[in-house]
């Protein structure tokens, strides 16, 4: 019997079976329950002050404000399932404050928020190509002195190597596709701010770049489809493993795929 096929894809969807379509079946398909991470729920953190700073005046937007606007989310987080889940004691809970505040003071190292004219933030944006609609969220959407589209997304963790750097670009012409069939504009630039370095990784969508984005992710689409049919989703071990929630059901550590099946049915 085939599986079913998931209703959208978004850039994480895409890079997730790019990296083992095993955790992508069952994490978008048989949606297991993932344990809270540190990292990501950190990730939100921060995402979610940068989001109530720029929604102050641009004067206003300073490093207090930030620093304000951290505190702020994490009272608004003191009781999300994904940062009670973590189970942090008083010492670990200063510890994972100390490390966002420092991604916020990094983030004033990429640029000067007070020059910035924001035009919107945590936008979702979707789109169809052929039966399958794409999806994703735009932390923030500005305009540059030119009026062009600038899109920027936040990046909490670590900067990739040059051999990674391509595929996590991939994402950047994916919101170029996005502004370009919703907004009918294609951005004239998109950022990568990693606050952990901090540094920048800033890519030119191109009418080309933007069509070899539909191409791959309508061929990913049709490898999805086919492994749905076959119910046939391999595993691959690699050091993503460590972090992996799944590990319990993978034949690559002696797990069994079909339990996992057994946990949604009895859910």
């Amino acid at each position: 019997m085939a599986l079913p096929l998931p209703t959208s894809l978004s850039p994480s969807k895409v890079a997730s079976f790019k990296d083992c379509a095993l955790a992508f079946r069952f994490s978008n398909i048989d949606r297991l329950p993932e344990a809270p991470s540190a990292a990501a729920t950190k990730g939100t953190l921060v995402h979610r002050a940068l989001e109530l700073l720029f929604c102050e005046p641009a004067p206003g937007r300073t490093l207090d404000a930030a620093l304000a606007c951290l505190e702020r989310a994490r009272t608004e987080m003191a009781t999300d399932p994904e940062l009670v889940g973590l189970g942090l004691d008083a010492a670990a809970e200063a510890a994972f404050a100390a490390d966002a505040e420092v991604l916020v003071r990094k983030y004033f190292a990429l640029e000067d928020p007070r020059t910035v004219h924001p035009i919107g933030m945590e936008l979702l944006m979707e789109a169809r190509v052929g039966s399958l609609t794409l999806r994703g969220i735009i932390d923030r959407l500005d305009l540059d002195a030119d009026g062009g589209l600038v899109v920027t997304d936040y990046k909490t963790g670590r900067v990739p190597g040059v051999a990674h750097e391509q595929s996590r670009l991939g994402g950047v012409h994916f919101y170029a596709f996005l502004c370009e069939r919703v907004l009918g504009r294609r951005p004239s630039r998109v950022q990568l701010l990693y606050l952990s370095q901090p540094v920048a990784i800033v890519a030119e969508p191109s009418a080309q770049s933007v069509r070899g984005l539909e191409q791959r992710t309508t061929a990913i689409w049709e490898a999805v489809e086919r492994a749905c049919a076959e119910e046939d989703f391999r595993p691959r071990p690699s050091e993503l493993c460590n972090w992996c929630s799944f590990r319990d059901y993978c034949p690559a550590f002696g797990g069994d795929p079909a339990r996992a099946r057994e946990l949604v049915g009895a859910g």
